[in-house]
């Protein structure tokens, strides 16, 4: 007997549109013969399915169900599609824990945790092999704060919203005069910032998932950009970076890479398919901690689908898993 799927999509923020897109190749890609799949469009405004009519559906919130013709849809579990607020930063995790409604996401916990950069970095700062920069946590932009924050790291620098993804917000700073401007962008995405002192090297981003059969490293890729850092534009317009996958590494940083995410995600207790970027030090080759996204894109332009075509997989029998577990 086929499960009864949501496929959660849209969201608060500006990440919306992202996952929109990955909610499309998501529905294009989930086994019809397993899985009966509905879109459910969150926005702030309102929780709809769109039926074949094309008639908005609204969802009943007490028990996320809907209506339609009469008849009462419950779901089996939610395949999370929804980046930003509020499908990555815990809020729904914890709603459909009230209701007992498994999903394909991290906790409520670890996904809140993870959306706030600083926090995350203490978390794994301490795992073997595995190094995070000299940075500063901002919790307002005063008139003295550039001046706090060169006192106290080297240029250059990396400014970004402390929450958020798909580095929206984001600059980088090589001079002090740059910093100021630097600081209002971000604090105009959240109220928290984090400042980051620059680490020369190569970066990458690799998936790491939990399966059948336990905890599964996908191959890194290599982001090669054309621009100054992988931002917004960087990641989703074609041809503005190169993407290698597998990522030019020797086979022994391929195995401490292996060890070193593995650890990552136990450590933050993640579940589902995450994203870990980091950089590999152009001089020492030492790693180093980004980032972690758990709700990585899905888009045609994304870094996960491309990870698992690499080892062999149909992106259909991934996301097959990815439910399969939860709902065990």
């Amino acid at each position: 007997m086929k499960k009864t799927i949501a496929l959660v999509t849209g969201g608060f923020t500006g990440e919306s549109v992202i996952s929109l897109k990955s909610a499309e190749v998501i529905s294009q890609n989930i086994d019809r013969s397993k899985f009966d799949v509905y879109k459910i469009i969150i926005t702030r405004q309102s929780w709809y399915y769109i039926n074949d009519a094309g008639v908005k559906v609204e969802v009943d919130k007490n028990d996320f169900s809907l209506n339609l013709n009469g008849q009462k849809v419950s779901f089996n579990a939610v395949f999370i599609g929804l980046h930003g607020s509020p499908g990555e930063d815990g809020k729904l995790q914890g709603y459909f824990d009230m209701l007992g409604i498994p999903y394909t996401t991290c906790d409520a916990l670890t996904s809140a945790i993870t959306m706030n950069k600083g926090y995350t970095k203490a978390i794994v700062d301490g795992i073997t092999d595995l190094y995070v920069a000299r940075s500063m946590q901002l919790f307002n932009n005063e008139a003295d704060t550039a001046e706090k924050v060169l006192q106290a790291l080297h240029l250059p620098l990396f400014v970004k919203p402390n929450n958020g993804g798909s580095s929206i917000g984001m600059s980088k700073v090589k001079s002090a005069g740059e910093l100021p401007e630097a600081l209002e962008k971000a604090f105009k995405e959240d109220t928290q910032v984090l400042v980051e002192e620059f680490v020369k090297g190569r970066e990458f981003t690799i998936g790491v998932y939990k399966g059948k059969e336990g905890i599964k490293v996908l191959p890194a890729t290599e982001i090669v950009s054309s621009k100054e850092f992988f931002d917004f534009e960087a990641k989703y317009t074609t041809g503005v970076t190169e993407e290698i996958t597998p990522g030019r590494m020797s086979d022994e940083e391929k195995a401490r890479i292996e060890r070193v995410v593995e650890a990552a995600y136990l450590k933050l207790n993640c579940r589902g398919v995450v994203r870990i970027d980091y950089i590999l030090e152009e001089e020492t080759g030492k790693f180093y901690f980004i980032e972690v996204n758990t709700v990585p894109g899905q888009t045609e332009n994304s870094l996960i689908p491309q990870q698992v075509r690499a080892i062999g997989r149909t992106i259909e029998d991934f996301y097959t898993e990815l439910i399969e577990v939860v709902i065990a």
